[in-house]
């Protein structure tokens, strides 16, 4: 089969009625059920890594390698069953855990607060009960922790390190140990080795919930998709660790254009492309691997920057990085080899401006690029009309949305008059919700939509949740701080979908879709 339908989710969105407050990793396989039922054959999630207190967004995890601890599900947790479970936590904790749990939305602190305790808790029963008996299960996570080495010795340290210090950032840290002196390392290492083994233990556990997860999606023929951030930021243990290969005082963005008079800044330390090159992009290489270990496919944020990273210094005018579209062009088609022969499936997020350089670039790669419906129009006609998704290429992304816009049924609602006769001028629109451009959202709009999104002639056919069911719920708005931003949980648990009247309903039209459009797990 080689088009496909996914869904898109985040998965701290899903949880299931055995969750602390927001979505775990074995909700995806319970997800993945309803998904396979739908005609899905693909779930992309947003990034998993680890979420420093106090943040929110999967955009801000400090680290691209690890899986965040707060998306462990503490009832398959053993070593957590086995010292008591949820009775086993404070009194405050305790009270965390169910407001979190009764929460419309997510409430991080709670959750943090209950499964922090939680996780502690496991990790003392396993050291008193498995580590220092030298069990079976000792040697399975001595095992993890010697195969993993490779990113899980300076993440583990990191952390550890970062807990010693609170509120210090690494380049405060004394005694030689921001510089990474070796002497310092391996006193850091002897130091914090408990801490340090509750790091790796904590990853074991993610890990090893995330494999079975996958395995499980893998029988229902779901493959899962994951986000490949763009940037890194300064506290993370990979700037830590190759400080020599970023700019701290210059920081990451996008230059002016027409979304953007001022452009934007990220807050995001800059590659030194010079420096990364001389070590054959050895980091790049081993973010890819570690990508390609967690998920079958990544959708590649901001792929315009693998060819050139806008840079802000403090005083001093922007630059791209490398300089020349040739050096550019260049760069770019090796840092997106390295991507494809790991195995990976790669699309592309190409949004914005784009130079036609690497659009060219992209097309001699075949590299799919993202089209949301909403977005793509003849802007060089006058007429500025809706181009027809039959047109697609194949090697193609069709989306009716991302996690940074309003659901169609908001689109809907704001639209001008312009831009809904430009939409009913597509005749699958007019065909299947009539002639009047000032109608309300409904459930016709809603389904012709979707209709035109899988008909397309792209391969790749990506829906937010909030789509299928025609919501108006937001995951994020972009440029705003709040409880409104990356809280919003389905208002069903995943394990009740097949219960429910409206996703079974949904789940049926959509799978008579795939089958009419030769897409997904049911075509």
């Amino acid at each position: 089969m080689s088009r496909h339908a996914g869904l898109l989710i985040p998965l701290f969105s899903a949880p299931s009625s055995r969750s602390w407050g927001m979505g775990e990793l074995p909700d995806l396989a319970t997800l993945g059920e309803w998904a396979a039922g739908a005609g899905f054959d693909r779930l992309m999630i947003l990034p998993l890594g680890t979420v420093p207190a106090g943040e929110t967004s999967p955009y801000s995890s400090m680290s691209t390698m690890a899986i965040d601890p707060m998306y462990i599900a503490m009832d398959e947790v053993e070593d957590f069953v086995r010292a008591g479970g949820p009775a086993a936590l404070s009194p405050d904790a305790v009270a965390a855990l169910a407001r979190a749990q009764a929460s419309a939305g997510i409430r991080y602190d709670d959750v943090r607060r209950a499964k922090g305790e939680a996780l502690q808790i496991a990790f003392d029963r396993f050291c008193r009960e498995e580590w220092e008996h030298l069990t079976t299960r000792s040697a399975a996570l001595a095992a993890y922790i010697s195969r993993e080495r490779w990113w899980l010795d300076d993440y583990a340290l990191f952390q550890a390190a970062s807990a010693a210090n609170p509120g210090v950032p690494w380049t405060g840290w004394g005694d030689g140990l921001a510089a990474r002196d070796p002497q310092a390392l391996d006193r850091a290492r002897r130091q914090l080795s408990r801490p340090i083994l509750r790091e790796q233990y904590w990853q074991w556990m993610a890990e090893t919930q995330w494999q079975r997860t996958r395995a499980q999606l893998r029988e229902r023929g779901v493959t899962v998709f994951g986000d490949m951030p763009f940037g890194v930021g300064a506290g993370s243990p990979e700037v830590w660790a190759r400080p020599q290969e970023f700019m701290l005082d210059v920081s990451t963005g996008v230059p002016p254009d027409a979304f953007s008079k001022t452009g934007q800044d990220w807050k995001l330390p800059t590659y030194r492309w010079d420096v990364i090159r001389a070590t054959d992009y050895a980091w790049f290489r081993a973010r890819t691997r570690r990508a390609a270990a967690l998920f079958d496919g990544i959708r590649v944020d901001h792929l315009v920057g693998l060819y050139r990273t806008y840079g802000k210094p403090p005083l001093g005018d922007a630059f791209f990085n490398p300089d020349g579209e040739a050096a550019q062009t260049t760069q770019g088609e090796h840092l997106l080899a390295i991507l494809r022969h790991s195995g990976l499936i790669v699309l592309a997020e190409d949004l914005g401006t784009v130079p036609d350089f690497v659009r060219a670039s992209m097309a001699r790669l075949r590299v799919p690029g993202t089209k949301v419906l909403r977005w793509e129009r003849a802007w060089k006609e006058w007429h500025r009309g809706f181009l027809d998704p039959a047109g697609f290429p194949p090697a193609s992304v069709t989306m009716t949305g991302t996690h940074d816009n309003e659901p169609l049924a908001a689109w809907w609602e704001t639209a001008s008059a312009d831009d809904r006769a430009a939409l009913f001028s597509l005749p699958l629109i007019r065909a299947r919700a009539g002639d009047d451009v000032g109608q309300p959202w409904s459930d016709t709009l809603r389904d012709a939509l979707l209709e035109l999104a899988f008909g397309s002639g792209s391969d790749e056919v990506f829906v937010p949740v909030q789509d299928v069911f025609g919501w108006r719920d937001r995951i994020n708005t972009p440029a705003t701080v709040g409880n409104h931003n990356w809280t919003w949980k389905l208002p069903w648990r995943v394990d009740a979908l097949a219960g429910e009247p409206l996703a079974l309903d949904r789940a049926r039209a959509l799978a008579a879709l795939a089958r009419a459009t030769d897409r997904g797990a049911r075509a």
